[in-house]
């Protein structure tokens, strides 16, 4: 396994050719990348956020990144393997604003894992790390977060994807939450590769550093 890209996250010079999608702001208080929304929560959809990276990944990676969860409730998400519904560049297709539906429902296809999962009282109260495949919003995938609520977290955690052979597999701290083979039979053909983002559902601020990506 190659190292193919690491950015550590620490300056606004890291974000260079990064996109927000919604209303979000960065900052770097502790030297780590703070990403929060610039609206209030009861703004809905409309309050949520992505950050994509401007790099295109092969297929078969691992992509890894450090987490510190800073304010709840919200919920974070990872998308890779993101192109247009055609395979065009994921920067090819019309930017989106931040509600959901534009991400799974909208002009691309993506995997999506969510973690943190903290927004509503029965995700608080169950804690899993949720994978989805779209277009089309397909639960494939769900397994245990490790992850603590922000009062007893002391991060980092290393949060990690796997992609190999068609298999993707979840872990945080080494602690693996799922594996799930895409065989085609949900939401057509296996992803193959193409860019990632950071997701966060408002009011949720949350830190990333060290983003590393390996080719398998």
């Amino acid at each position: 396994m190659s190292e193919i890209y690491h950015n550590p996250l620490s300056t606004p010079d890291d974000l260079a050719g990064f996109r927000m999608e919604g209303d979000g702001a960065t900052s770097f208080p502790q030297g780590r990348l703070r990403l929060e929304s610039r609206r209030p929560a009861s703004d809905g959809q409309a309050a949520n956020l992505v950050l994509w990276c401007p790099e295109e990944f092969p297929a078969e990676v691992r992509i890894e990144w450090e987490f510190w969860p800073i304010r709840e409730p919200g919920l974070a998400i990872m998308f890779f393997h993101a192109r247009g519904r055609n395979g065009e560049d994921l920067f090819d297709t019309p930017p989106r604003t931040g509600p959901y539906e534009q991400y799974h429902h909208g002009d691309i296809d993506a995997y999506h894992v969510s973690y943190f999962r903290r927004m509503w009282a029965s995700e608080r109260a169950l804690h899993t790390c949720n994978l989805r495949k779209s277009h089309g919003f397909h639960l494939v995938a769900q397994g245990a977060d490790p992850l603590p609520g922000v009062m007893d977290a002391d991060g980092p955690y290393t949060v990690r994807v796997e992609v190999k052979g068609g298999a993707v597999s979840f872990s945080i701290n080494d602690l693996v939450s799922f594996r799930w083979e895409d065989d085609g039979s949900i939401g057509g053909s296996p992803l193959a590769g193409g860019k990632i983002g950071f997701r966060q559902m408002a009011p949720l601020i949350g830190e990333y550093a060290n983003l590393r990506v390996s080719r398998h």
